[in-house]
């Protein structure tokens, strides 16, 4: 995970192992100003990616902070298709 001012980007995978601790980091940075998460760096993703982006775009919205997510990976957006939830993610 790297910070670039208003940008997090997320990098290596992002799956059930290690999602506790994505988690948790990109809390700490959107409280600290993150309104764009870049996801062009994750090399492996599954249904865990999913969970963490919406737990941060749940959190930004309980502090009215505004929150997107840009180059988002093929195989996150069909995750996202399958689950029905594609228009959840901004």
């Amino acid at each position: 995970m790297r910070r670039e001012s208003e940008r997090l980007c997320i990098e290596g995978p992002v799956t059930l192992a290690n999602v506790t601790r994505v988690v948790q980091e990109g809390y700490a940075q959107l409280g600290s100003g993150v309104r764009v998460v870049d996801l062009a760096a994750v090399t492996e993703l599954d249904s865990s990616l999913l969970a963490a982006l919406l737990a941060w775009l749940r959190d930004a919205r309980g502090r009215n902070a505004e929150l997107s997510f840009t180059n988002l990976p093929e195989g996150l957006t069909t995750i996202a298709r399958l689950y029905g939830v594609t228009d959840l993610l901004p």
